[in-house]
């Protein structure tokens, strides 16, 4: 029992830092628009936040203390690379710590033994060798660009990053919406009913343990929309508003493709991001080297 209560009080604890409930609204604003896009009126925009709340407050209910302790280091992970980012630290290095933290994400889902949880683990480890080359081609652009890695050298450029690597820009958004998990791209942990696996990865996830993934997601997706504003900005402090608004027009598009495409076969997945990635960022690439 002591065990037991150690866990949940650390569980609580996860969700407290950098206010998860406002990040929250992140996802209850997407829940909201793919309503409206449907004809629906849909949740309210803090939908997402009772729901952890509530999953919080239930029963605890686990497959084994391993897929705890891997979920906790996956939340841990997200919001330490989160920190270091809006710190000003390496851009390397917090994809580097992403990427160990959907590592951790992976083992959680195989360690329960379920074929369905297995499935979504082969397909989010498929998912990461298709976007990972794009999101080493964005940093890449930053260090050619700005000449550096480290996100308080790249805001302090005398222009924004995106007047010279459009085609690094583009590459990202692409594979963005494998990242974000959503269709047509969502094969690892579909959200829509009607796709043949539904939630995949989080299968054998219940209670507090989906509110951690749950936390964990909004997390990320506050990282990867920094990244896409990192982009916009330069030293001007005009320019942060130009990056929130390149920042809701991305989101906003994720959106759109998420409820107008059909999911696509895993192979098309990986000819599409790694073709369409070594074609935009490699052309820009060979034009930033011969300038």
């Amino acid at each position: 029992m002591e065990t037991k209560a150690k866990v949940l009080a650390t569980m609580k604890e996860a969700g407290e830092p950098l206010n998860a409930g406002k990040i929250a609204e992140l996802s209850g604003i997407d829940r909201k628009i793919s309503a409206r896009m449907q004809g629906r009126i849909g949740p309210s925009i803090f939908q997402p936040f009772y729901d952890v709340q509530k999953l919080l407050s239930k029963q605890f209910i686990v497959v084994n203390y391993a897929q705890i302790f891997l979920v906790v280091s996956f939340l841990a992970t997200v919001i330490f690379t989160g920190c270091m980012f809006f710190g000003g630290s390496d851009i390397l290095l917090c994809f580097f710590l992403l990427s160990t933290g959907a590592t951790f994400l992976i083992f959680a889902a195989c360690i329960t033994n379920s074929p369905y949880s297995n499935i979504g683990a082969s397909r989010e480890l498929f998912q990461m060798l298709c976007y990972e080359p794009a999101v080493l081609f964005a940093c890449i652009g930053f260090y050619l660009a700005t000449g550096s890695f480290n996100v308080s050298d790249i805001i302090q450029a005398d222009l924004p990053a995106i007047v010279k690597t459009p085609g690094f820009f583009v590459a990202f958004v692409f594979i963005l919406t494998i990242k974000l998990r959503k269709s047509p791209f969502d094969l690892s942990a579909s959200h829509h009913p009607h796709q043949e696996l539904v939630k995949g990865i989080t299968t054998d996830m219940g209670a507090q343990t989906l509110a951690l993934y749950e936390i964990a997601e909004w997390y990320e997706h506050v990282f990867l929309m920094g990244f896409v504003g990192l982009f916009f900005v330069w030293n001007n402090p005009w320019s942060y508003l130009l990056a929130v608004v390149a920042v809701l027009v991305t989101y906003f598009l994720e959106i759109l493709i998420d409820n107008t495409s059909a999911r696509v076969k895993w192979h098309f997945m990986f000819k599409l991001a790694w073709g369409f990635t070594i074609l935009v960022a490699g052309v820009n690439l060979i034009i930033l080297m011969v300038i």
